[in-house]
């Protein structure tokens, strides 16, 4: 199956057990599954991409912050988004936080729905994230197994350089460039050129060609 259609998970990283039982309580309710992580150090070893869902943290704990631990995920590019939550916050916490790119903050005692709605939220962008770097790992493996020459006619086709023209510039026929064309096209999994120049566009392929 694939990793986006699993089912998504709330990862709860609290230090007291009252929160963390309550939090398992209401997340129940609407169906989401969850999974009590211990410590800092086992956060950042949990396979946290692959599958869908959220971290649901306390800023204030032992040995670590959740802002540290945010920095950290940031620095590790885990596309996990994360939701903090604190008894003792204040608008520079709450400020920093979200620049370090929190998906949200809470100050406790929360509402419940507000947070129940947030978490759905951040499960459903981090879904999409990872449709979106499954589609980039794809698009990156196949234009890799183009030809050279594959690749130097794609460069030029997603500028909207003619195939004459192309022909011209590769010094070839422009025969053996519409050959070009048909086979970097079925090795790129697309149909027309629109689709080739959205997936150059996620590749970060040059839009633009001077030879």
């Amino acid at each position: 199956m694939n990793k986006t259609e699993l089912p998504a998970i709330v990862w709860l990283l609290d230090d007291e057990p009252q929160v963390v039982e309550s939090l398992q309580w209401l997340l129940q309710t609407v169906g989401l599954e969850t999974c009590t992580i211990n410590s800092a150090l086992e956060l950042l070893n949990l396979p946290l991409d692959q599958q869908p869902g959220c971290l649901l943290m306390d800023v204030r704990m032992p040995l670590a912050s959740g802002l540290d631990l945010l920095q950290a995920l940031k620095k590790q590019k885990i596309l996990l988004p994360s939701i903090l939550m604190s008894g003792h916050a204040d608008v520079t916490m709450a400020v920093r936080a979200m620049k370090l790119g929190a998906a949200d903050f809470f100050e406790k005692p929360f509402n419940d729905q507000q947070l129940l709605d947030s978490l759905q939220a951040a499960i459903a962008s981090h879904r999409l994230a990872l449709t979106k770097q499954q589609l980039l790992t794809k698009l990156t493996q196949r234009y890799a197994e183009l030809t050279e020459r594959e690749q130097q006619v794609m460069l030029q086709l997603i500028c909207g350089v003619q195939a004459k023209k192309i022909a011209a510039n590769l010094n070839i026929s422009p025969k053996t460039v519409d050959v070009h064309r048909h086979n970097l096209m079925q090795k790129m999994q697309v149909n027309s050129l629109a689709e080739l120049v959205h997936a150059a566009m996620l590749l970060g392929l040059p839009l633009a060609f001077s030879f």
